[in-house]
């Protein structure tokens, strides 16, 4: 007899320890905990001890009459929690802080915040929905997702979110479910539902998986009938449980319990299983050995159910066995049910017990134990962090999926040989995504009121990318084609090659009956702006495809699928602290260029900075002119870059040179040149030249021996109209004799070399390889260096000569001239030199924008390889951007300028001796430096309205920038 009561005591004690264990309600510190539960239900009066079981409903933006009806709920009925909808971030914490000082128990505070805050929170941050989870592959970034969430949630004082839903969307038709469930597959959901899950509870907020025991393959919604889920036994206990085993075994604190009619697991007909004490009990308490906070859904969802008295709901759902009423109808008269019930012996005190323990349980974990106000101080910046907007970023990198993509055609390679179209389906913006798409290559929007406009538009063209644009304002939002989108999109697939971006859920692929004739379909699932510039990259191959289909959407394409490709090494972009950078130091950038602005050392200026091939600021500032109605420098406003051209275009093409053997550093002028080899300047090898060590002078005003007495253009040598005599154009309505160009030539060729070999910075070696390469090519160098390589890099707005190929206000002007061409000099190169030269000089002509320059510096640093193409092999890059001359202080790479080598130069000091890079008259600086993988551009138009002052340089404007640049690194 003795053996068997110790048995049974240890038999107790195991399952006393092993219901302790699995009770996800219980905090570290048990016995304070059952200690603080205790006192407080000890201390309730049975009204009060009822009234916990309430969970009401509060808006923070109903004004003042809907706060004194939850105060009074509180206060004359003791409920226990209040959920949180609509509302902004800190009217919600106020009336939460005054919510909690008006209850005599702490309440404890639920939310729908599925995917963060934002909706229900104005002005806040909302991650991506459940379906976009559902494509990513890595579940480390659906924890994060969880964590973050949970974060927003505890700093707005919510302690129970009403998430992650779990239910497998097996049902395409479903109109409450859809983006808000993980996909179709189990054990994917499964997957993203406890990593989510775990995020959350570890950032101290608990879960509610929902909506059991499975609301995913219905096709009516809940908030308005009852729908029916028309399975067996078998099959729901396979699927549609198979998610909440797994999380209830992790360690899930509560569980919603959905609006449905379930046959096969509720005999009586019409009951909603809120109410059915077999599915809430026997399945989910028994069965499932759940112990965590069973919710009601909304019970003012009645559904099929009679009921004919307020309260008789909210009696017979805590009669099937939850624990919290989830907005109810009536709380009065719920409670007043509930008390009657428990008088007459219908509730004994330990079933009222079991479930008011487990809210108090629920309220200590999380801190209610120890109440504090929510600080509204920062309120709305910590609910909009960068940290959540990149992982937002990662998110959709690792989600938007390709399903389909024949012959390769993405990425998109050879943008050389593509004329891409966009054309805008759908009833919402696609402006992000286009203006993304136009960073990489020429895309042209192209519009028609009828589709047969639209086809004889769109044949002048090789590629069309359809946009799917649909809302992005909720999850519920329509997601079909029209008609009339589902005829111009076949035709449009007919007679073109198509790639196809549907940025909705995937379900709207359904409506395809074929998809034969599109070359390419990418799914990006939502409409916001980080999914179309993170779509339009991936178009590109700035980013690799990663994403797999969460659920099927016929003709083929399968849930689990999608088509992976590496990226190609074009840049992309993002937030800096994806990179090892501070936003919020990045952002001090801002003062001084507008400072600069402000001071008028420069009209207007463009500043992109990226680090790892990721541009992380690019902003522009100030007007092209001092004019009040000056238009605002924009991203693809193009400027004079001057002597980057240097870099930019005479550089590549010697490198290119060099590498295929027809020169090397060593070559002699009299090599390469014939007009050199009775001159002084014979001996004079590349290397030499290129880092200005060869005893040239730095400059020679050519154009001064073309003036008359008066300054002014001579008429010997120029005319206001075009003739094959005057036929290089040095600025609007002035053409040179074309023949002049040779004197400058002979003036190189026979002006005296310096009287000791040192450093002297020179434009003479780029007038002299410009007329080598154009030789040796019997080409002109502008048609050579677009060619060679801007086309291939995408680099669309950089040019000589723009005004042949874009509009003057895209032009940014350089200067009043008036000591040489009289005019403002406004789509013709600034430099007198390179003017004379019909605007192609070796040494300057370029014109472009930052994000292009920003691209050929990240050729460079990448060891020449851009965009899937390799341009140069690495040692070739090395060799240029070499110092050959540092030991008779000369700093000078091949081409490149390099840092200083004592206290003053080209940068801020603060920069890796491997950095290269170089700076222009016009107010330009490009710099690359391989050490830090940064690229940094400033371009301006310093020289306007005069270029005399020079405060850019003066007061190290650019330098400076730089050097905060360094300080903003935080890896």
């Amino acid at each position: 007899m003795r053996h068997f009561i110790c048995f049974i005591a240890c038999l107790f004690i195991s399952i006393n320890i092993f219901s302790q264990n699995n009770n996800p309600l219980l905090s570290k510190d048990v016995a304070a905990q059952n200690k603080w539960v205790d006192s407080l239900y000890k201390n309730m009066s049975l009204e009060e001890k009822v009234g916990q079981l309430f969970m009401v409903r509060a808006f923070s933006n109903q004004g003042l009459t809907h706060e004194n009806i939850v105060s009074q709920l509180i206060t004359n009925y003791h409920i226990g929690g209040v959920i949180y909808s609509t509302g902004s971030p800190i009217k919600q914490a106020k009336l939460n802080n005054l919510l909690q000082a008006t209850s005599k128990t702490p309440l404890l505070i639920g939310m729908d915040a599925e995917w963060g805050l934002g909706m229900r929170l104005d002005s806040t941050y909302s991650f991506p929905w459940n379906m976009t989870l559902g494509a990513v592959k890595d579940n480390q970034l659906i924890e994060q997702v969880g964590r973050q969430v949970g974060e927003h949630c505890k700093r707005i004082g919510v302690h129970f979110n009403f998430a992650p839903v779990v239910d497998i969307n097996t049902n395409p038709k479903n109109p409450i479910i859809g983006n808000r469930s993980f996909g179709e597959d189990r054990d994917n959901v499964t997957e993203k539902a406890l990593a989510f899950m775990k995020g959350m509870q570890d950032a101290g907020v608990l879960a509610n998986a929902k909506h059991f025991p499975g609301h995913g393959d219905t096709d009516s919604d809940s908030h308005k009938t009852l729908p029916t889920i028309n399975f067996d036994e078998k099959r729901i206990d396979s699927v549609e449980l198979y998610p909440y085993r797994k999380l209830i075994d992790k360690g899930l604190s509560s569980v919603m319990v959905a609006h449905l009619n379930v046959p096969a697991l509720e005999s009586r007909e019409g009951l909603p299983s809120t109410l059915s004490k077999h599915i809430v009990t026997d399945i989910l308490k028994d069965s499932l050995h759940f112990q965590g906070l069973i919710y009601t859904d909304a019970l003012e969802m009645r559904g099929a159910a009679n009921f004919s008295e307020p309260g008789d709901i909210d009696l017979a759902a805590f009669q099937a066995g939850n624990d919290v009423l989830l907005i109810s109808e009536d709380v009065p008269k719920a409670i007043d049910k509930i008390i009657e019930a428990y008088n007459l012996g219908d509730i004994t005190e330990g079933r009222l017990a079991h479930s008011v323990k487990k809210i108090l349980q629920a309220k200590y974990k999380v801190g209610l134990n120890n109440f504090k106000p929510i600080e509204t101080d920062h309120l709305v910046e910590d609910l909009n962090r960068i940290k959540d907007i990149a992982l937002s970023e990662v998110i959709f990198e690792s989600a938007i999926t390709v399903i389909k993509n024949k012959e390769d055609l993405l990425p998109i390679r050879k943008l050389n040989e593509k004329k891409i179209a966009y054309v805008k389906m759908g009833d919402d913006d696609g402006s992000t995504f286009l203006k993304e798409l136009q960073k990489y290559a020429k895309v042209h929007e192209v519009t028609a009121d009828n589709l047969d406009e639209l086809l004889v538009k769109l044949s002048a063209y090789n590629t069309v990318v359809i946009g799917f644009h649909r809302s992005n304002a909720n999850p519920w939002k329509s997601h079909e084609f029209s008609d009339q989108e589902l005829v111009w999109l076949y035709e449009i697939a007919r007679t073109n090659n198509v790639i196809l971006d549907v940025f909705v859920k995937p379900y709207a692929l359904l409506d395809l009956a074929t998809v034969e004739n599109f070359e390419s379909i990418v799914v990006s699932y939502q409409n916001s702006s980080i999914a179309q510039q993170k779509s339009a990259q991936l178009i590109f191959g700035a980013i690799s495809s990663k994403g797999n289909l969460p659920v099927s959407v016929g003709n083929g394409f399968n849930a689990g699928e999608g088509i992976h490709y590496a990226n190609l090494s074009r840049l992309n972009y993002g937030i800096a602290e994806r990179v090892g950078m501070s936003t919020e130091k990045l952002n001090k950038l801002d003062s001084v260029a507008q400072y600069a602005v402000d001071k008028k050392m420069t009209p207007g200026i463009q500043l992109l900075v990226a680090r790892k091939g990721k541009v992380i600021y690019n902003k522009n500032f100030g007007t092209h002119t001092y004019q009040k109605d000056s238009e605002p420098v924009v991203f693809d406003d193009i400027y004079d870059v001057a002597s980057l051209t240097k870099i930019l275009a005479t550089l590549p093409l010697l490198m290119e040179l060099e590498e295929n053997g027809t020169i090397t550093l060593d070559t002699k002028l009299s090599d390469i040149l014939p007009d050199y080899v009775n001159t002084n300047k014979k001996n004079i090898t590349i290397k030499k030249m290129l880092s200005h060590n060869a005893r040239l002078k730095p400059w020679i005003p050519f154009y001064y021996a073309t003036l008359d007495s008066t300054k002014h253009p001579d008429f010997k040598y120029y005319q206001k109209e075009y003739s094959k005599k005057f036929s290089v154009k040095v600025a609007n309505e002035l053409y040179m004799r074309k023949d002049y160009q040779d004197t400058i030539q002979k003036i190189i060729r026979d002006t005296d070399l310096l009287n000791r070999e040192s450093y002297r910075y020179s434009d003479l070696p780029y007038y002299i390889l410009k007329k080598y390469i154009e030789t040796y090519y019997d080409k002109g160098l502008d048609a050579l260096v677009q060619e060679h390589f801007y086309e291939t890099l995408g680099a669309n707005y950089t040019t000589y000569n723009p005004y042949n190929k874009f509009s003057g206000k895209k032009i940014v002007p350089t200067e009043i001239d008036d000591y040489y061409r009289y005019q403002e000099i406004h789509g013709y190169v600034h430099d007198m030199g390179a003017a004379m030269e019909n605007g192609v000089g070796g040494h300057a002509g370029v014109f472009s924008n930052a994000n292009d320059v920003a691209k050929i510096m990240q050729m460079y640093l990448q060891k020449g390889f851009y965009g899937g193409k390799r341009y140069f092999k690495p040692e070739t890059i090395d060799k240029f951007n070499t110092c050959y001359f540092c030991d008779t202080d000369n700093r000078r790479g091949i081409g490149f300028d390099k840092p200083q080598l004592g206290e003053s130069g080209p940068t801020c000091g603060c920069i890796s001796m491997t950095s290269f890079g170089h700076s222009g008259f016009t107010g330009t600086y490009a710099w690359a430096d391989p050490e830090e993988e940064i690229v940094y551009i400033f371009l301006a138009n310093r020289t306007y309205p005069k270029a005399d002052s020079n405060l850019l340089l003066k007061e190290n404007i650019r330098t400076d920038i730089q050097r905060m640049i360094y300080e903003a690194i935080i890896d």
